[in-house]
């Protein structure tokens, strides 16, 4: 059984994540807010705005890649969408990049590297 592909950056296959959550957010304008009336009113510029939290147990080389995508303006990101199962293209850049040590043997480290994923 083959397994599905969760994430593609700039036309590379991203290895399986260890985890992978995807929410959606809208954009609200400065004008929303409460009445005085006391009813709510939402000034919804953009919806859906894409949020992909994820998480990688890799090797070191992985982590360089990690590293210099990281370091990019904007990444063109393929991800896995939970509602049609099919693979959705945007433009995304790298946030909350955090990375820790698990292993160090003589086979090599094990890393385990998480960051958020941020819609343009």
């Amino acid at each position: 059984m083959a397994h599905l592909q969760y994430l593609v950056f700039n036309n590379e296959n991203i290895p399986m994540p260890a985890s992978y959550s995807v929410g959606l957010s809208d954009v609200e304008a400065d004008s929303g807010g409460v009445t005085e009336a006391g009813t709510t009113q939402r000034d919804v510029v953009r919806e859906g705005v894409v949020q992909i939290g994820v998480t990688f147990r890799v090797s070191k080389r992985w982590l360089n890649k990690f590293s210099a995508y990281k370091k990019l303006a904007s990444i063109t990101v393929g991800y896995l969408d939970m509602e049609t199962m099919n693979i959705v293209d945007t433009q995304m850049y790298i946030d909350g990049y955090q990375v820790k040590l698990v292993s160090d043997t003589s086979y090599g480290s094990l890393w385990e590297v998480s960051f958020t994923l941020k819609e343009f």
